[in-house]
């Protein structure tokens, strides 16, 4: 198959990380908040129901940020590269859609020739002293069904591919998107069983053939 768009999710699909993970590691919560990571990507819990909790505990600054965007570069997926340069080469169109932060999304985007606005993420917001604010509280991408509304704004009549590891990402099938389950870096049962192709390997050269 061959698809004019092409959508990728950040966390354990293009970086081996889970960014809300790696900022509560930095202060100790990081048991609780993989906990409630796992239960909002495996589909047992609301996304909204775990977004805002797990920001109010960590309340990650700007230099935590800043730690992490440094850290989805330094753990990205092997193939990622080759990847994102074959897609652009051939001129498709590619996006990252993320529940994740934007700015520390943004330099690994950047890495892979992506400008800002193909990036589609959660801005977070901070004080003048660079503490924690808050975070885009109208964001459709910190709540359940967000990635069907952007995959939608985005389709048009054009074709599109959604390739992603967690629930969330299974949204894009509301928007007409076929879904790309990635599984390289965490396996999740719900994708295996939902996604229209599903891969364990772990590079993600292996999704390129099912979606050119």
């Amino acid at each position: 198959m061959s698809f004019d768009i092409i959508c990728f999710d950040c966390d354990s699909t293009l970086s081996k990380i889970e960014g809300i993970d790696e900022l509560a590691r930095r202060v100790g919560l990081v048991e609780e908040m993989s906990k409630l990571t796992d239960a909002a990507m495996n589909g047992e819990v609301p996304l909204e129901a775990v977004y805002e909790r797990r920001l109010s505990l960590i309340r990650p600054d700007q230099h935590s940020i800043d730690w992490l965007a440094d850290l989805y570069i330094a753990e990205i997926v092997e193939g990622v590269k080759e990847v994102f340069a074959t897609l652009l080469a051939q001129g498709k169109v590619v996006h990252i859609i993320s529940g994740g932060l934007r700015q520390a999304i943004l330099p690994l985007a950047n890495c892979l020739g992506l400008s800002e606005d193909h990036v589609h993420a959660v801005d977070i917001y901070f004080n003048e002293d660079g503490s924690y604010l808050n975070y885009d509280l109208t964001s459709p991408l910190a709540r359940t069904g967000g990635k069907a509304l952007v995959v939608s704004s985005l389709k048009g009549q054009a074709s599109i591919v959604m390739v992603g590891d967690g629930k969330t990402d299974l949204e894009a099938k509301q928007a007409g998107a076929y879904v790309v389950g990635f599984g390289g870096v965490v396996k999740r049962e719900i994708v295996r069983n939902s996604a229209d192709f599903y891969t364990t390997e772990p590079t993600l050269l292996s999704v390129l053939e099912h979606i050119l």
